[in-house]
């Protein structure tokens, strides 16, 4: 899809803003209440001030107005606190829903559009870029309200005193946000390329991370070295520019503002040394008053001198918005207008017909027109040449992916018509790579179905040949395993894996060369184990190493995104075809390993 706008990312993140909307309006009422305290806070000092210099009125009679400024102050400190947390709150609501739409967006996208991530990317956007949003709803939002409500009510307040300073303060007011519109219109476009850095740098540094062993074995960990210093200055020159940007706007304003309040303290002044003589209603302009229009001055551009420090937030959000939007403005793949739920069936019954499907907007053909079918209870094997499709056909039938043409039917119905929740309840899918995720082994197993008992839990384990390693663990089935399966082998991993399958017990079976990688002992046990498996289920495997399909009912040769062959194990050989070269390759290759 088309990179989304910085139009389209202010208007999500106003969308976003109904989420928290409480909270916000929290903000803005108790900011606007801290406000009007001001106001008395200024009253109440000018009239102590002027009580005490100007009518000279004794300590003791002014006792209740000290009292008074005392608890106004104290209720601003607490009317304060109590902002900064409906603040919080707001980013906090705003942040949690927004990584839970995303995470519920990626799920619907599938591995399909993950796999088109990079991964320091993705988890950039998921944590960095999302809490770049905090700032835009818990100080800018807010504040963009207390920008006009607090400056208009200290102009009501101070008009009735003198027309003049109140004219003063409202002619100088928008020159505030005029230049704050200005200097954030570049802070924007720094910003977007600040987040772009970011998930450069995220992505880069994840490479490394992964790649640290291939570095060290090939002696290129000191070049890589260079390469992170590079990449890392990048950034820091983005970050000092994004800061650069915000100081000058910050020295703008405050230079504005500054201009502004000794314009009406010279009005001021001048008129106490009477040379001016308008502006107070044909009255003489009391100390009172003036004292407190000059204390009310500053406060009068403090609102608007808070939002332009506050502007790169929005500044910076867009940019992370535009980010966020990329995936959730992706469109889900779509199980038409009325997704059937796939009832319980004992078997599944497989037909693709004339699949086509191509990436990168249909430059990169996967399938080109592939017509199969595989019976209730059979299994079959895809083979083929890496770049032969048979992983893209894997994709389609786990629902990850839709075919550009034609369609595939489960028991006589469009897999385009049935719910992919229901779909795939009746799968199980089982990888060459395992992933097993921080816990215990049992709780790993029991992602397969957590409400499983353990008694259930353990017989898929012993199926698995799971509890034969597991009774040398310290904790057994509870013993706890790391990230990816850390503390565990590759071999173990897959048999943990393999239990999650027998838990399950889903009537279709789909392999991606299961055994791959793993050593001799650990692959007769899988093998093992997956006859077990496999038994009364529809089974589709892909296989890279030819070793052991002996067995399969049929077996499929794609080559090209097409199916060139399909037969037996014996037709197959016997027709010397692309199959026989496969498999004498694969034999040549073995013998030479």
């Amino acid at each position: 899809m088309n990179k989304p706008s910085s139009q389209q990312a202010a208007r999500w993140l106003r969308q976003r803003a109904k989420t928290a909307r409480l909270w916000v309006g929290l903000s803005v009422g108790l900011g606007f209440v801290s406000g009007v305290l001001l106001i008395a806070q200024a009253r109440l000092l000018a009239h102590i001030v002027a009580s005490v210099f100007i009518k000279d009125v004794s300590r003791e009679a002014l006792w209740f107005f000290f009292a008074a400024f005392a608890l106004v102050v104290a209720v601003r400190a607490g009317l304060a606190w109590a902002r900064q947390v409906a603040g919080f709150v707001a980013g906090a609501r705003v942040r949690e829903q927004t990584r839970m739409a995303l995470m519920e967006q990626l799920f619907a996208l599938g591995p399909g559009y993950a796999a088109g991530l990079q991964s320091g990317a993705a988890s950039s956007i998921l944590l960095e870029h999302v809490e770049g949003l905090h700032d835009f709803f818990a100080l800018y939002l807010p504040q963009l309200a207390l920008a006009v409500m607090i400056p208009a009510a200290i102009a009501a307040f101070v008009f009735p005193v003198s027309w003049a300073a109140g004219g003063i303060l409202l002619v100088t007011a928008p020159l505030i946000p005029l230049f704050m519109v200005l200097v954030g219109m570049g802070a924007e476009n720094i910003s977007q390329r600040h987040y772009k850095a970011l998930g450069r740098m995220s992505a880069h540094f994840l490479d490394v991370l992964q790649g640290l062993a291939t570095l060290k074995l090939f002696g290129r960990s000191r070049d890589e070295e260079k390469n992170v210093a590079r990449v890392s200055g990048e950034y820091r020159r983005r970050t000092m520019s994004v800061l650069r940007v915000a100081f000058l706007s910050s020295a703008v304003l405050e230079f504005f503002s500054s201009m502004a309040i000794a314009l009406v303290a010279v009005y001021l002044g001048m008129t106490y040394l009477g040379y001016f003589d308008f502006g107070s209603y044909g009255q003489p302009l009391t100390l009172a008053g003036g004292f407190f229009i000059l204390l009310l001055a500053p406060e009068f551009y403090l609102p608007l001198r808070e939002l332009g420090a506050h502007y790169h937030a929005r500044a910076a959000a867009i940019g992370a918005g535009e980010e966020i939007l990329r995936i959730l403005a992706a469109p889900v793949p779509e199980s038409g207008r009325d997704p059937k739920i796939l009832d319980k069936p004992a078997s599944i019954h497989i037909q693709g017909q004339d699949l086509h499907l191509a990436y990168e907007n249909g430059k990169r053909p996967a399938l080109r027109g592939v017509d199969f079918e595989i019976a209730a209870g059979h299994r079959v094997v895809v083979v083929g040449a890496s770049g032969a499709g048979k992983t893209t056909l894997l994709n389609l039938l786990l629902g990850f992916l839709q075919p550009d043409r034609g369609q595939l039917l489960i028991n006589n119905t469009p897999l385009s018509r049935i719910a992919p929740d229901s779909w795939r309840q009746h799968i199980t899918w089982i990888g060459h790579n395992p992933i097993l995720f921080q816990g215990t082994i049992r709780e790993n197993i029991c992602l397969a179905r957590p409400e499983a008992g353990d008694g259930e839990v353990e017989q898929a384990a012993r199926a698995a040949r799971v509890l034969d390693f597991c009774k040398q663990l310290p904790r057994g089935l509870d013993t706890p395993v790391g990230e990816q399966g850390l503390g565990l082998s590759r071999g173990q991993a897959q048999r943990v894996a393999l239990a999650r399958a027998f838990l399950k017990n889903a009537p279709l079976l789909l392999l991606d060369e299961p055994t791959a990688d793993l050593d001799t002992h650990n692959e007769r046990l899988v093998i093992q184990a997956l006859e077990d498996l496999s038994r009364g289920k529809t089974v589709l495997m892909l296989a890279h190493r030819l070793a052991g399909i002996e067995r399969a009912d049929r077996i499929l040769v794609l080559a090209d995104g097409r199916i060139v062959e399909q037969g037996s194990y014996q037709q197959l050989i016997a027709a010397g075809g692309e199959f026989f070269r496969l498999v004498s390759s694969n034999m040549k290759a073995t013998a030479d390993g």
